[in-house]
């Protein structure tokens, strides 16, 4: 089998492209003027001249990835002339040799403020080792982004055709882009109210980080489709029948549920394919007036629950209130006549390009006339909470110096948070996310009420800045000016802008004092005739177990550190030249301690491509087991170098993982078992529940122990009322022997349900 490239036929390829392009404008809107038909042409003309020489890693011209964003900006988003133009541009800035100033000349101001804004940082910037290239890249995305929503919209695009051609990369990028997606990029798709891009994006991340559990799930629900069928066609018939004779004009679907969300409720309610019982869900879309959709939709509802009991707790009304990303509907449960729960979703027409289209179709909507298909310039409508929640992106981005990291931590906070309506004491309505306390409530109201805030009364009755609001909650805030924003406040306050304001006042606050306690610290020095050197200052802190130097000269200026202990230390490495040496010129991951004990420092992977093999004894590099998944072989598996304790092998379907690849992807190592029989015993950890029974211990032990040769090292049972819990530590070689030994285990009469446990202790 030859490995040689297909011969090019560049006649062919030249034909193809313009295939493609033609394609691409049958999905335009068809009302476009000759002038925006103009500009989207001599952006093609400028992408394919730029990108002529390019090919993307499956071999393809790489003119075919803007093509296809402009398709997904238009066809998918609904967006116009100018964003396919910035999506056909998209890449030239990064890519090619043309600059934001040629985009500014042959296209305008407001073009090469988007494509500026989609333009990734250089690597070659000086970004410090503890900031993260992607998040300062998203960070500066953001920026743009608060002046003009199309930048994420066409990053949106960008990132939903990069995983749909992920199969080309290698492992490694896969994971790496996979996680980012799942991150950031899927949650903000959700924010933005565009459900289907984001469902798509959380099932193609999924692919990747899980495929194994994703093609399970696909295949189980491709063999009950028929069954999944003729349950909705025998649910749906009365109301049919009910909507028919009431003269309403509807559609009505069946809706099955993505493969990454049945995959969550399989791991948060710990139960099979077989018992995740609302799998999919039936949506009545009404196609009537914009000023008749509220009493239609309550009308269809009321049909509804002429046929089927409905379940109280399960009832959504985000047609009397929407959420803040425009979302409308009614959501019910109900029992259906088989004694299942059927979630029922009924919408309009109207409601239901929002839900799918998000952002860009709620404008449509807000223009209806003559400007209805045009590319918006403006922000989103203020009363829709757009405004609102780039408002919060603004006061993030403002915060002086940030760390990356930490912004996209905030940022993420609310992108998938359910909301709450609460009512400020003159009747005004504030959305906030669920759990939402009364501090946060006080930070929504202004900054500096939040910074003074030392209570709420709630409904009329006296509650702590901690209290947890509900929707309806009427909500006062008393202030006092000697109240100062408190480390413990990090605690349960939960917007981002709580979050960011309080951390920025502490920042402020640990500054000031960090100064106060430098300058005590170099009088003293002074005192013994030395100076305060940054080398002094690094070694120090690192000495004294600190994160930074700033924590040093706050332990100082709190007295948690004693001048004497500081004089200590420095005798003991007053002649200790060639330790100071190895500190300086120290691999970055190597910890404190062991640069203290030996100036050889820790091995690592020569370059990004290289595997660490776990299990290979001519591979001398330190590693770990992370203890938040406890990796087994055979389990799929990364590497992350830490700071301070060497590398640590996580399972690619860690919960830690997708922070770990999102933001650090710089420090993920990839790895791989080695190819042997005979690995030393692996801990790991079961959690078996079921219906107690005597002698039920004695058959379990009898399995694990005598049937299988498995050594056992913890068990632990509980019974209450019937049915008992056991958690229980074996010694096993790998995943295969892992999952026989669940295998047989399931064969026990009595048992229920078994799961490995992710964390133990080991």
């Amino acid at each position: 089998m030859s490995d040689k490239m297909p011969e090019i036929d560049p006649e062919k390829e030249k034909q193809d492209i313009l295939k493609a392009y033609k394609k691409l404008l049958r999905s335009t809107k068809r009302n476009e003027a000759k002038g925006d038909l103009k500009l989207i042409r001599k952006a093609f003309d400028v992408a394919l001249d730029a990108h002529k020489d390019m090919r993307r890693k499956s071999g393809e011209p790489y003119i075919y990835h803007p093509i296809a964003v402009a398709e997904i900006v238009t066809s998918e988003i609904g967006l116009g002339a100018k964003s396919i133009v910035c999506a056909l541009l998209h890449d030239t800035v990064e890519d090619t040799d043309l600059t934001v100033e040629d985009m500014r000349r042959m296209f305008g101001d407001k073009v090469a403020q988007i494509i500026d804004g989609l333009t990734k940082l250089s690597s070659v910037l000086d970004i410090q080792e503890d900031k993260s290239l992607q998040a300062e890249n998203f960070r500066k995305m953001l920026l743009t982004m608060s002046s003009d929503i199309r930048v994420i919209l066409i990053k949106l695009a960008d990132r939903l055709h990069n995983m749909r051609t992920l199969d080309s990369m290698r492992r490694d990028k896969q994971l790496k882009i996979a996680s980012e997606t799942m991150y950031i990029y899927a949650p903000l798709a959700h924010r933005l109210g565009l459900y289907a891009i984001k469902t798509e994006l959380e099932d193609l991340s999924f692919k990747y980080i899980e495929p194994e559990l994703y093609e399970e799930i696909v295949a189980k629900l491709k063999d009950t489709q028929r069954q999944r069928t003729r349950f909705i066609n025998k649910f749906s018939f009365p109301i049919i029948n009910s909507l028919n004779n009431a003269g309403i004009d509807y559609e009505i679907k069946g809706r099955t549920k993505s493969v990454y969300s049945i995959a969550q409720k399989m791991k948060t309610q710990s139960v099979p394919f077989e018992e995740v019982y609302d799998i999919f869900a039936i949506r009545i879309i009404l196609n009537c007036k914009m000023e008749n959709e509220k009493s239609e939709t309550w009308k269809a509802y009321s049909i509804i629950t002429d046929h089927y009991v409905p379940n109280p707790g399960r009832f959504r009304d985000w047609v009397s209130k929407p959420k803040s990303n425009g979302y409308e509907s009614l959501h019910t449960t109900v029992m259906s006549d088989s004694g299942k729960w059927v979630e029922v979703q009924i919408r309009t027409v109207r409601m239901d390009d929002v839900a799918e289209k998000g952002l860009a179709a709620h404008w449509k909507y807000k223009d209806t006339g003559k400007d209805a298909n045009k590319d918006a310039d403006q922000k989103a409508p203020a009363e829709s909470g757009f405004e609102s929640w780039l408002n919060q992106i603004r006061e993030l981005l403002e915060s002086p110096d940030p760390n990356a990291i930490d912004f996209i931590d905030d940022f993420k906070l609310n992108l998938f948070a359910e909301e709450i309506f609460v009512f400020t004491p003159s009747g005004e309505v504030r959305t906030l996310p669920s759990d939402a306390t009364s501090l946060d409530f006080a930070f929504d109201i202004h900054t500096e009420v939040g910074m003074r805030c030392i209570g709420a009364k709630v409904n009329g009755k006296l509650y702590p800045l901690s209290h947890n609001l509900k929707s309806g909650d009427q909500v006062e805030v008393l202030t006092s000016n000697k109240q100062r924003p408190k480390e413990d406040w990090l605690g349960f306050v939960v917007t981002a802008k709580a979050k960011s304001k309080i951390k920025q006042s502490l920042k402020d606050e640990n500054r000031r004092i960090a100064a106060d306690g430098k300058e005590i610290l170099e009088r003293k020095l002074k005192s013994i005739k030395l100076t305060l050197t940054r080398e002094l200052t690094d070694n120090m802190y690192k000495h004294f177990r600190l994160k930074t130097s700033q924590d040093l000269f706050i332990s100082i200026a709190k007295k948690s550190l004693d001048f004497k202990d500081i004089k200590d230390y420095i005798e003991s490495t007053k002649n200790a030249s060639k330790w100071y040496n190895v500190l300086r010129n120290r691999i970055s991951g190597t910890s404190t301690t062991e640069v203290e004990k030996a100036p050889e420092a820790r091995p690592r992977p020569k370059d990004k491509g290289d595997t660490l093999v776990i299990g290979d004894a001519s591979q001398k590099m330190d590693y770990v087991m992370a203890k938040c998944c406890s990796p087994i072989p055979g389990d799929d598996v990364f590497g992350f170098v830490t700071i301070n304790e060497g590398i640590k092998i996580h399972r690619t379907s860690c919960p830690n993982a997708i922070h770990i690849r999102s933001n650090y992807a710089y420090r993920v190592v990839p790895a791989s078992w080695a190819s042997k029989d005979d690995y030393t015993a692996f801990v790991t950890g079961i959690l078996i529940t079921g219906i107690d029974d005597v002698g039920l211990v004695n058959s379990i032990t009898t399995v694990i122990s005598k049937d299988l040769n498995v050594n056992m090292k913890s068990i632990a049972f509980e019974s209450q009322d019937g049915v008992f819990e056991g958690h229980i530590k074996v010694l096993v070689e790998g995943i295969h022997h892992l999952n026989n030994l669940i295998k047989n285990l399931k064969n026990v009469n009595g048992i229920k349900k078994i799961v490995r446990e992710d964390e133990i202790d080991n």
